[in-house]
């Protein structure tokens, strides 16, 4: 038995001794926390629990005709008895943005670099490619039965995290599980134009905004992209029109990362960085207390951006020469 297999049959003997549940996820969730969510919620129904799921953030709009979603409250304080907290995605309890769950038995399940281990039992897998992979994985050790609405959320879940299945960390795990939800009646081309194909016009005009002001640098390498609330206030979007806008750079051939500056009132700067190959941006992220995965990571600072641009725009070109000379 893999000390994976040992952490599963823990959490899921804890899972079947207890009634309540209350399931969270990082603050301005994405596809991946969702999903495994979602997913994680109805395998509970399954077994007849008690569950509740609370998010510090509202997902964005294209997410909200997924199955489930109604089920989504949104708070960032919570006073609950639940039995067990299940936290997916979070490398820190903190990054839940959500207080009152430290006093509840923690379920830590997570793939990112740098876990915290803050739960009762800890579940880190960083080869996963998505926590949508280790849900599927709890879920069978459950016993509960793949259904089509489970499957769609663990489908969703890899879909986004995989970004289209562009990034690096896809093993043949990842389209094994992909296989089983299609087989459960999941589409994938329906779930390719739910999650792509359904911007607004606002967000079009917020594309147009971002890319015409992106700097490239390094010889075209890497691409800088900003974004305040004025041009999302022009463009009637919000933040969470901002999903996805990153990775439009990188179907360039020339550009090998990107990094995006979110600026928020009171100088707050939340900094993303994509990138392809072996260009590892995870280890720029940790150098600023972040985190995340080698092609896609990302932290926040409380700025000013003229001091932090400079030094972050050094460590991405030489995190681009590192990962071109061991590129075949």
């Amino acid at each position: 038995m893999t000390n994976d297999d040992f952490v599963i049959h823990q959490i899921r003997d804890e899972i079947l001794q207890r009634r309540r549940f209350l399931l969270t996820s990082h603050a301005r969730p994405d596809g991946d926390s969702i999903g495994s969510q979602l997913a994680m919620a109805f395998a509970l129904d399954a077994l007849g629990k008690e569950v509740r799921i609370v998010n510090a953030d509202a997902a964005p709009d294209h997410y909200q005709g997924f199955p489930g979603m109604h089920r989504i409250e949104i708070t960032t304080e919570v006073d609950t008895d639940a039995d067990a907290v299940i936290v997916m995605e979070c490398s820190d309890l903190s990054r839940t943005g959500i207080t009152g769950l430290d006093s509840r038995f923690i379920i830590n399940i997570d793939h990112h670099a740098g876990n915290r281990l803050y739960g009762a039992l800890n579940w880190y897998d960083e080869t996963a490619a998505a926590c949508g992979e280790m849900v599927f994985d709890l879920i069978r050790a459950l016993g509960v039965p793949l259904t089509e609405q489970i499957a769609t959320h663990i489908y969703l879940a890899i879909l986004t995290d995989t970004g289209a299945f562009h990034h690096s960390n896809i093993t043949p795990r990842t389209f094994d599980i992909c296989r089983q939800t299609v087989e459960a009646g999941v589409n994938p081309a329906a779930m390719a134009r739910r999650v792509f194909d359904s911007n607004s016009f606002g967000k079009l005009k917020l594309i147009g905004a971002v890319l015409d002001s992106m700097v490239l640098l390094d010889e075209g390498r890497l691409a800088v992209l900003y974004l305040d609330d004025e041009m999302l206030q022009l463009c009637g979007c919000t933040h969470n029109d901002t999903e996805g806008l990153i990775n439009l750079p990188l179907t360039a051939r020339e550009i090998q990362a990107v990094v995006f500056f979110k600026i928020a009132p009171g100088g707050v700067v939340r900094v993303s960085m994509r990138s392809k190959y072996d260009v590892d941006v995870r280890q720029v992220a940790a150098q600023y207390g972040g985190g995340g995965h080698k092609n896609a990571a990302g932290f926040t600072v409380d700025g000013p951006l003229d001091e932090l641009r400079p030094r972050l725009i050094e460590r991405l070109v030489m995190a681009i020469g590192e990962g071109l000379l061991t590129r075949p």
